[in-house]
Order: structure tokens, then C-alpha cells, then sequence
């Protein structure tokens, strides 16, 4: 194998620049998270996100990315709202509500996966791929939503780091 495959062959190519678009966005997301003590709030949200995945697949029936990013995005920011509010008017631990958020959140996404897969759409095949991941599976397409995703988180946190220094 030459490296001029890197530039040339589609999988090679959408694989390492997804792989490299995800690393970039995750190391600098994820400073963030830890430096602010909150690392299990990612563990949370990203469990939070399976049924917001499975809703956006229900109801679009394509895997394509944006709209199943919009759902889970949509089930994280409910997710964070909920936690928000078993802090403050329940007075219950942030490590509890951590807790019930993810299992709730992520127990109703299995559920929806379940009926997902028990539903006769023949759009259904490499839904898990894509949900749970695997980077030989990725296409051009995914790689440009994940950019351009990433691209607006690290801008807002770029932003949100030189107002608040």
C-alpha cells in the first residue's frame, strides 16, 4: 500500500478523515468537560442520545446523518434539562440524577431499538453501524456532517472560552 491511497480510495479516504475530525473535536470538547469536573455529563448525554437516534430513524426511515444528529441532539438537550431540574427543584445529587437520566433515557432508546429492529423496513440494515460505530462503515457524506457539526461546537466553544477567561 502506497500513500497516495490515503487521497484515492473513497473507504481509506472517509475513514481517516472521520477518524481525524472526530479525535480533533473530541480532544478539544473533552478538555473542556474535564477540566470542569463533569465528565460523567458526556457519559450521560451520550447514552441520552440513543433514543433521540432511534425517533430521528423512525421517523425519517434514512440513516442519513444530519437528521439523526438532530435527534440526538434534540434527546441530549432534554436529557440536560432533566438533570438540571432534579438538581434544583428536587434538591437530588448531580450523581443521582446523572444516574436515573442515563438509565431512563438510555433503557427508552433500547426499547425503540428493539421495535426498530422488529419492524419489516428493509432501510433498518447497518442502523447499528451506525449507531455504535464502526469507522469502515463511514461515508463522505458523514465525514462533512461530523465536520461541520464539530466545526460550529468548537467555534461556540472557542467563543464561550475567551468570554468567559
Amino acid at each position: 500500500m502506497d500513500l497516495t491511497q490515503i487521497f484515492t480510495d473513497y473507504t481509506l479516504r472517509s475513514v481517516t478523515l472521520g477518524c481525524m475530525v472526530l479525535g480533533v473535536v473530541s480532544g478539544v470538547l473533552g478538555s473542556f468537560a474535564v477540566l470542569r469536573k463533569q465528565g460523567l455529563l458526556g457519559d450521560a448525554l451520550a447514552h441520552s442520545a440513543l433514543p433521540g437516534l432511534c425517533l430521528a430513524f423512525l421517523l425519517t426511515g434514512q440513516k442519513a446523518a444530519l437528521p439523526l444528529m438532530a435527534g440526538a441532539a434534540l434527546a441530549c438537550w432534554l436529557a440536560a434539562w432533566l438533570i438540571l431540574k432534579l438538581i434544583e427543584k428536587m434538591g437530588v445529587d448531580s450523581g443521582q440524577a446523572l444516574a436515573v437520566t442515563l438509565t431512563v433515557f438510555f433503557g427508552g432508546g433500547t426499547v425503540l431499538l428493539s421495535v426498530i429492529q422488529k419492524s419489516p423496513s428493509a432501510n433498518k440494515a447497518g442502523l447499528d453501524k451506525f449507531l455504535f460505530g464502526q469507522a469502515a462503515s463511514l461515508t463522505q457524506d458523514q465525514v462533512w456532517a461530523m465536520a461541520l457539526v464539530g466545526g460550529v461546537a468548537m467555534i461556540a466553544a472557542f467563543l464561550i472560552f475567551k468570554v468567559s477567561s
